[in-house]
């Protein structure tokens, strides 16, 4: 059965970057980018009209940041997942657009493989963070862990490390999707943390994840 396309938006303030990655896209089938946008502005305005399915967005731009649209999609809770794909690593960079919304952070070094595993786990809605990015995230996840993680929920949280969806771990785990939802309220309590990617960054951070 043929997996269907998924629909980019591609957000970069330079021709040079967006025409790249447009070229690299194009290769594959089943990828179909549907616009080009040059600030976070711009962005917010292209995806409410093209409703794409990932936007790989810029972060530092002239005319409106990423962060900035991230926030914005987020409020008109668009159906769209965001990529953010950047050269900066930075806690600065990191922590404001994870807490955007975003649902995944990588580095424009990335393999081109590596690119379009993230947006296809993007797309289905799936946390992309890879180790280097979430060690950056260290000062804003060192509450206390109250509760060591049991066995199962660090196995758990090694297969949503590895970007696996909810249903996915069910069907590894044997268990239910409810059940997995539950482990996962578990695992944010004891790492105090709110979300999927916050999870994994404290997870490596405190030797957990490695």
């Amino acid at each position: 059965m043929t997996e269907p396309v998924i629909t980019l938006l591609i957000v970069d303030d330079h021709p040079v970057v967006r025409h790249g990655l447009l070229g690299i896209f194009a290769s594959s089938a089943g990828f179909r980018v549907l616009g080009e946008a040059q600030d976070g502005v711009e962005a917010v305005d292209l995806a409410t009209r093209l409703d794409p399915d990932v936007v790989l967005m810029d972060l530092r731009m002239p005319g409106g940041g990423g962060v900035d649209a991230i926030k914005e999609l987020s409020r008109r809770r668009l159906r769209a997942k965001v990529l953010v794909l950047t050269t900066y690593d930075t806690d600065s960079d990191t922590i404001p657009a994870i807490e955007a919304g975003a649902t995944g952070y990588l580095l424009k070094d990335a393999p081109r493989d590596e690119l379009f595993t993230a947006v296809r786990a993007a797309a289905e809605g799936r946390t992309v963070l890879s180790p280097a990015i979430a060690s950056r995230l260290v000062s804003r996840v060192r509450a206390p862990v109250s509760a060591a993680l049991s066995g199962r929920e660090r196995e758990v949280l090694h297969l949503v490390a590895k970007g696996t969806g909810n249903r996915e771990i069910a069907a590894i785990l044997f268990i239910s999707e409810a059940t997995v939802k539950s482990h996962l309220t578990h695992i944010y309590a004891k790492l105090g943390v709110k979300d999927r990617a916050a999870a994994v960054a404290a997870a490596y951070d405190r030797g957990v994840l490695g």
